[in-house]
C-alpha cells in the first residue's frame, strides 16, 4: 500500500498553515466540534513513490532514451564487436589502385579495430594488437594481397622479416622504407613520409613496401603486427632467439679476435736478427 505524505503548496503555506494549527487545537480541545471544515486546497495528501513504482519510471525513462537514441541513429559500438566497421572503402581504395589513401584507411581501420583508448588517442599502443580479431587483420591483409598481385600485406612483409632473422634495420632496407646515402660509406636513412614512399605498383616497388607502419615510437607495434595470430602461429619468441644467438655469436667472434690480436702483440715474431 502507497505510504502517505503532507505536501503543503508552497503559495498558500504562509497563510495556510496557521488555520490549520488553529483548527487542530479547537478539535483536541473540543472533541464535540466537527463542523469547522480544514483549510481546503492548499492542504492535501499526496501518495509517495514507492521503490516498485520508482523503479518503473525509472525503467520507462531508460526505454523511451534508449529508443530516441536508436531513432537518431547513435547507439555506440560494442566493445565485443566489429560488425559495425566496414572494409568497403579500402576496397575500393586498393582497387583504384589508391594506395596512398588506401594506407591511411589501413591505419584508421587499426586504430578503429584496436578499440576505444586507441580512438581516442588517435594511434595504436603495441600493447592493443591483441584486442584486433584475427579475421578483421587478415581482411585487411587479403585486400592488399589481391590489389598488388601479392606484392603487398602484412604477410608478405612477415615473410621478409623472417628471412631477416627479426633485423628490422635488414627489414626496413629491403622493404623500401630507408634509403642509400650518397656517401663513401655505405649508409641508410629513413624515408621522409610520406614524398620519399613509393605509391605506385610497379615493377621497381620494393616488395612488401606498403601498408606503412609507424616506428617513430619503436618496433614493437610492427613486432606485434607480424606477430598477430591472423598471419599463423607467432614468431616473436622464435626471432628473439635468433636474435640472441646472433648476438652471442657476434660476442664470441669479437672476443676470438680480441684474443688473437693480443695472442700477436703478446708473441710478435722478431725479424731483426
Amino acid at each position: 500500500m502507497p505510504t502517505l505524505s503532507l505536501y503543503l503548496s508552497p503559495m498558500a503555506a504562509s497563510q495556510s498553515l496557521p488555520s490549520f494549527r488553529h483548527s487542530l487545537r479547537r478539535r483536541l480541545h473540543h472533541p464535540n466540534v466537527s463542523s469547522t471544515p480544514l483549510p481546503s486546497t492548499s492542504l492535501y495528501l499526496k501518495p509517495t513513490p514507492t521503490a516498485a513504482t520508482t523503479g518503473t519510471a525509472t525503467a520507462t525513462a531508460i526505454a523511451t532514451s534508449s529508443l530516441s537514441a536508436a531513432a537518431a541513429g547513435s547507439f555506440p559500438l560494442s566493445t565485443d564487436t566489429t560488425s559495425a566497421i566496414s572494409f568497403d572503402e579500402l576496397d575500393r581504395l586498393l582497387a583504384a589502385k589508391n594506395f596512398r589513401q588506401a594506407d591511411e584507411e589501413t591505419r584508421r581501420l587499426l586504430i578503429a579495430l584496436a578499440g576505444e583508448a586507441a580512438q581516442k588517442r588517435g594511434y595504436v599502443y603495441f600493447s592493443e594488437v591483441q584486442f584486433i580479431a584475427a579475421d578483421d587483420l587478415k581482411a585487411i591483409d587479403d585486400l592488399w594481397q589481391k590489389y598488388s598481385d601479392g606484392k603487398f600485406g602484412y604477410s608478405v612483409q612477415k615473410r621478409i622479416f623472417e628471412k631477416m632473422n627479426g633485423d628490422f634495420t635488414q627489414l626496413f632496407k629491403k622493404l623500401g622504407w630507408m634509403k642509400k646515402l650518397d656517401t663513401e660509406i655505405e649508409q641508410y636513412n629513413y624515408r621522409a613520409f610520406p614524398t620519399e614512399f613509393i605509391w605506385e605498383l610497379t615493377e621497381e616497388t620494393p616488395e612488401g613496401h606498403l601498408p606503412l607502419t609507424n616506428a617513430l615510437r619503436g618496433t614493437q607495434l610492427m613486432s606485434k603486427i607480424l606477430s598477430h595470430p591472423a598471419f599463423g602461429d607467432a614468431i616473436e619468441g622464435e626471432i628473439e632467439e635468433k636474435r640472441e644467438e646472433k648476438v652471442a655469436e657476434d660476442a664470441i667472434g669479437g672476443l676470438k679476435k680480441g684474443l688473437k690480436s693480443m695472442s700477436d702483440r703478446l708473441f710478435k715474431r722478431d725479424y731483426s736478427f
